[in-house]
């Protein structure tokens, strides 16, 4: 008899004490409905400082299939989900928030999708319920690394969908420190199904995105995919030096014609300077960019630091036991 295909959840949060109990409910109950299927759902703590950790460790307790990771500290959203990735070890892993900002409910989609052959299920926002600002901003910055990458990349989406183990175990093999999973999906480039969803507002808590945070994501994600900025800024070079090489020219000429009458003034001179000085600084902090990630790269440090385990009775890789549905508090029903 051919053993159950197994499906892991993956969760990072970070002060979310109001949701990760209605979230662990939602998805237990979507993977019953998407059909016989073994499953684990692991929670990645950024050492939040309310009583979220407290909450999953009584959900723990109460069901072994879910499976808890408590951080040190806070190692940003970007590297712990990635380490909760590594530790995966279903047949297929889906990533979901902890806001409830990502439907889970989605989970029997990208399953149904998944069994009809592909490797890659994404869901992609065709609306949001946050301001319609800040939704145009994403939607720009989005084209814009799409425009910029020398790979396609897929628009409006966050990470949240299912990538099939093959697809996990190519990510593996970037063994990148500071890694932009979103990139890496499109890097792979292997075949994939969008789900479109409208992402409803936060219920409870608050955004842990600051302007740094998305700043910071952003230019990871530019540095990560693309090397146009660093030609912008030799060709901005070369056009520069063009230029002032023309101004200098008409100037010596306007001179020579008109030796008594004709004096440029030190307004001109002060504006250049100061004109080419900012645009100096503007391309040391792009070279700066990608600077930052060759040392994160050389650094070579771990992900994350673990505090504490909960409920991983197995390595990492090793294969679902078939009985850890019959071994759950809370069985199947």
């Amino acid at each position: 008899m051919e053993s159950r295909k197994a499906i892991t959840i993956i969760t990072p949060c970070y002060n979310e004490e109001g949701n990760v109990r209605e979230l662990y409910e939602r998805v237990r109950l979507a993977i019953v409905t998407a059909g016989d299927y073994r499953y684990e759902h692991i929670f990645i703590d950024n050492s939040s400082r309310d009583h979220t950790m407290a909450e999953l460790k009584a959900i723990a307790a109460r069901d072994r299939n879910v499976k808890v990771i408590l951080n040190t500290r806070n190692f940003g959203h970007v590297r712990s989900p990635m380490h909760a990735l590594y530790q995966a070890s279903g047949d297929a892993v889906i990533g979901i928030v902890a806001d409830l900002q990502d439907p889970p409910e989605m989970i029997v989609d990208f399953i149904r999708k998944w069994e009809e052959g592909y490797p890659v299920v994404i869901g992609v926002k065709a609306a949001s319920g946050e301001g319609g600002l800040m939704f145009f901003i994403r939607k720009l910055y989005y084209k814009l690394v799409n425009r910029l990458s020398g790979i396609e990349t897929y628009e409006n989406f966050t990470g949240f969908g299912l990538f099939d183990r093959k697809v996990v175990d190519a990510i593996k093999q970037f063994d990148d420190p500071n890694p932009y999973f979103r990139g890496m999906i499109a890097e792979i480039g292997m075949s994939h199904f969008e789900i479109p969803y409208h992402q409803p507002a936060r219920k409870q808590g608050i955004t842990k995105n600051n302007f740094y945070s998305l700043y910071d994501l952003a230019m990871l994600a530019i540095t990560n995919l693309s090397k146009v900025p660093l030609r912008v800024v030799t060709f901005s070079g070369f056009a520069c030096s063009l230029f002032c090489v023309l101004v200098s020219l008409v100037y010596l000429l306007y001179k020579l014609m008109f030796w008594t009458r004709f004096s440029a003034g030190t307004a001109p001179l002060v504006i250049g300077v100061f004109f080419f000085m900012s645009l100096q600084m503007l391309f040391i902090g792009i070279i700066g960019e990608y600077v930052g990630t060759i040392h994160t790269l050389v650094q070579r440090r771990p992900l994350v630091i673990e505090q504490e385990r909960i409920n991983f009775e197995y390595g990492p890789g090793q294969p679902l036991r078939e009985s850890i549905w019959d071994e759950s508090p809370v069985g199947r029903g």
